[in-house]
């Protein structure tokens, strides 16, 4: 299997962009040739975001499992080339998901051994999560999408005999389930191949928490802080801050860690494994959970009401490590940090984040300030939860707009009023001590806030945005590529 260890033993520069945002959101011909613009320019990073399946809301930070990959992200044409669908299929049905019911009907009519000897061979190696999963989407959708927790009980609480009874009466969902996950890995893996071979690494992404509704949480509610009835005693989320008087209730549940501990982190050694076998480097979203985590207690409406509950991040960390040694690991690091936080992340030696949108409030002390932005560092513009950088530099007052251009002058970024937005804060970034330097494509694209990606707190809007090909002018190629170049982030050589 194609890896690319030791990512940040050297200076890089990468783009953000989910597969979701691809032209044709999806493991197709766009995604290759995603990672040919990469290599065209000398960036060697692909940074995405989580690839799990998600709730209707499309947020890929709450999903229905910790290993499953999103089906939405199968590419059809891919299916094609390999003779499951034809093109009349694909000009008949105009639902994904019946397409993909579809494939898996031509795949068992026409049984490619090797095709069958490779789903055999994946069922068998995922079988630790896989099975589980598999049921928990055939009952979620014979009862109509609601949470597993408003199921009949003897379902609910996974009863022996009425799982097996389960299991039998809708093998044939379940056997599509695996199916689609198959075809899923299989895809990913190509891509993730294809990227290897052009010397760019793929950066994942894991929220540290799992959703309630969620195959994991059904299959082993012991390892979540649930009642006697299964329901949530805490909720995961953020104390209020300068940004929310009533903090984030998040509305994860909280893990309940003596178990967890007890057995070695059985469970997150195996997402980890799932996520290492993904990817050549994995953030841990919302790092400082590892350390202390917020609690609000499940009735309460908001976070106001919470406490800090120490989780045992060291213990967690040691073990993936010996498990995994060639694992990257990056700490999302952003927020209030506390200095026990800081001292667990550097313990292990991990990057934190730098996001030089917060950078300029005029203080000589802000740590988003480039001069004071360390080598092991990940240094963005903005993430998928900002503003885009033009759309950020729009909404700036003047009061801000002159803090931030006296910066620019100062430290030779721009002369007088010359300076191009988003151009500028992409120099800097890659001009950054940080050993990676990751660039959102929106900023590539010279994009404002229409074309964000999350507004955080908001439901309506978010995770949809496309950028298409005819966007991605030549002039923008080679600027990047002149700015990688000259800030020593190729280390692949190429020239753009």
């Amino acid at each position: 299997m194609a890896y690319i260890p030791h990512v940040l033993k050297q200076r890089r520069a990468g783009v953000l962009l989910h597969i979701t945002s691809l032209p044709h959101g999806d493991l197709g011909q766009d995604a290759f040739k995603f990672v040919d613009f990469l290599s065209r320019v000398g960036a060697s990073v692909w940074q995405t975001l989580p690839l799990n399946m998600t709730h209707a809301d499309g947020s890929p930070y709450q999903c229905l499992s910790a290993h499953a990959g999103n089906p939405y992200l199968i590419s059809l044409n891919t299916l094609k080339q390999q003779g499951w669908l034809s093109q009349s299929d694909i000009d008949s049905v105009a639902d994904k998901t019946t397409l993909i019911e579809v494939a898996f009907e031509n795949f068992n009519r026409i049984n490619t051994p090797q095709a069958q000897t490779n789903f055999a061979r994946f069922i068998k190696q995922q079988a630790h999560w896989l099975d589980d999963f598999a049921l928990f989407i055939a009952l979620r959708k014979h009862y109509q999408h609601v949470s597993w927790c408003d199921w009949p009980d003897i379902l609910k609480l996974r009863k022996l005999d009425a799982i097996k009874q389960a299991q039998s009466d809708f093998a044939d969902d379940i056997a599509l389930e695996k199916f689609k996950q198959f075809i899923f890995f299989e895809q990913w893996h190509a891509l993730k191949e294809y990227a290897n071979s052009q010397n760019i690494a793929l950066f994942g992404d894991i929220p540290i928490f799992i959703s309630y509704d969620s195959a994991d949480v059904w299959a082993q509610p012991e390892l979540f802080k649930l009642d006697a009835d299964l329901n949530m005693t805490f909720v995961a989320g953020v104390p209020p801050d300068y940004f929310s008087e009533t903090g984030q209730r998040w509305g994860n549940p909280h893990y309940n860690w003596p178990v967890m501990q007890a057995d070695g982190f059985k469970w997150w050694l195996a997402r980890m494994r799932t996520q290492n076998a993904l990817f050549d480097m994995v953030r841990i979203d919302h790092f400082r959970g590892l350390e202390a985590a917020w609690e609000i207690p499940a009735e309460e409406p908001t976070a106001i009401n919470g406490a800090w509950e120490l989780a045992p991040g060291e213990a967690l960390l040691d073990a993936i490590i010996k498990h995994l040694p060639l694992i990257t690991l990056v700490a999302e690091d952003l927020g209030i940090i506390t200095d026990e936080v800081n001292a667990l992340r550097e313990k292990f030696d991990l990057p934190g984040m730098k996001i030089l949108q917060f950078a300029f409030d005029g203080s000589d002390e802000n740590p988003y300030l480039p001069e004071k932005i360390t080598e092991n560092s990940v240094v963005y513009t903005g993430t998928h939860d900002n503003d885009t950088s033009l759309g950020w530099y729009q909404c700036l007052n003047e009061d801000q707009k002159t803090v931030f251009h006296r910066y620019l002058n100062e430290h030779g970024y721009a002369k007088g009023d010359s300076m191009e937005m988003p151009l500028v804060l992409i120099d800097m970034a890659l001009a950054s001590n940080g050993t990676l330097a990751i660039i959102p494509m929106q900023d590539i694209l010279k994009l404002g806030t229409d074309d964000r990606m999350n507004t955080p707190g908001t439901i309506d809007g978010n995770w949809h945005w496309r950028f298409n090909w005819t966007q991605l002018e030549d002039g923008m190629t080679q600027t990047l590529a002149h700015s990688i170049l000259h800030n020593k982030r190729n280390p692949n050589g190429l020239r753009g």
